[in-house]
């Protein structure tokens, strides 16, 4: 590493089968490696917190998780908590609970991001085994601002629609399998860094989206209208889309890619016909159960109303099944 350059920052992402992927790649860093490592690993927000001691029983690096404030740790590994964004701002890392990004948080996406802004051509940013397209935008502008994308062989990944989503979006990225990607790190710090680089003001305003910070759309919305809503709070998107990468934010600051966003739609419009599949069931049943009450009570005309309402009811149920069928037959394909 140039002494008078800035310490070079590794970001890496995993989703599906990245703990499996973690592990090995852990066990093969170098100790000597003259970087801050930064993990970011979908999982569920109230999972388990341990794997940053199983990750330090095959790394011969420091493991743990990051704490908001904290100095870069040169030749440390930190990974995020769970339910929580991982950044890099001004020297320190933050621990965030940020809007989530692509459905997830931690999300890769802000931490690359936030990489590229701080590190410029002394960042990388790499994609390991997971599902959809997080982490795509963010390693492009790991790229833009002068460095390095690493994305593990789609061929021997768990799961290849992430590095293969990365990319689409950085088809020059270094390519390697789990089992080279420690030595590719060594090789990329025992450069020197080609000098400063400058920060993005459009960068700036999506970290602080994630850091919510005060006023971050205070002058306006952060792009044009995009005539759609946002999954997680209705509100109305925005887009950001470039360089023929679609992708959105709301004013709350969910950020959506253009797979999340389609994954996310599909989750609500399958939730949306499981509930009106239910209530349509429930209200043939109850007008069954008013039609033979009526009818031994001789209210025939109730009765009759009653079985026309349930054999509706009926007939909307079918064409909800096959609908909500027709969109789990989607969802596996």
């Amino acid at each position: 590493m140039d002494p008078a350059g800035p310490p070079f920052l590794i970001g890496i992402g995993a989703s599906a089968g990245g703990v499996e992927s973690l592990l090995e790649l852990a066990g093969r860093l170098d100790p000597a490696l003259p970087a801050t490592v930064l993990v970011v690993l979908h999982q569920s927000p109230s999972g388990p917190t341990v794997f940053p001691e199983l990750m330090a029983r095959r790394c011969r690096l420091p493991v743990r998780h990051a704490r908001h404030g904290e100095q870069l740790p040169v030749g440390e590994v930190r990974v995020a908590p769970p339910d929580h964004h991982l950044l890099v701002v001004d020297g320190q890392l933050e621990v965030v609970r940020g809007p989530r990004e692509n459905g997830h948080r931690p999300a890769i996406d802000p931490l690359f991001r936030s990489i590229a802004q701080a590190a410029g051509p002394a960042g990388v940013g790499c994609v390991l085994t997971g599902l959809l397209d997080d982490g795509a935008a963010g390693l492009l502008d790991v790229v833009r601002h002068g460095g390095t994308a690493v994305v593990q062989d789609p061929a021997e990944a768990t799961f290849d629609s992430m590095p293969r989503a990365a990319l689409e979006q950085v088809p020059g990225a270094v390519v390697r399998p789990l089992s080279e990607i420690g030595a590719v790190f060594s090789q990329l710090t025992s450069r020197p860094t080609l000098g400063g680089h400058r920060p993005s003001s459009r960068l700036a305003r999506e970290i602080d989206a994630v850091r919510r910070a005060p006023g971050t759309f205070g002058a306006g919305p952060p792009g044009p209208a995009a005539g759609l809503a946002c999954p997680d709070c209705s509100g109305p998107l925005y887009d950001l889309s470039e360089d023929r990468m679609l992708r959105y934010r709301c004013r709350i600051g969910h950020a959506w890619s253009e797979r999340s966003l389609s994954h996310e739609q599909d989750t609500g419009i399958e939730r949306v016909l499981a509930t009106a599949l239910q209530a349509l069931e429930d209200k043939a049943d109850l007008q069954h159960r008013i039609a033979t009450t009526a009818a031994e009570r001789g209210s025939d005309l109730v009765a009759a109303r009653a079985r026309e309402a349930a054999h509706a009811a009926v007939v909307s149920a079918k064409m909800v099944r096959e609908l909500l069928t027709s969109e789990e037959d989607e969802g596996t394909a």
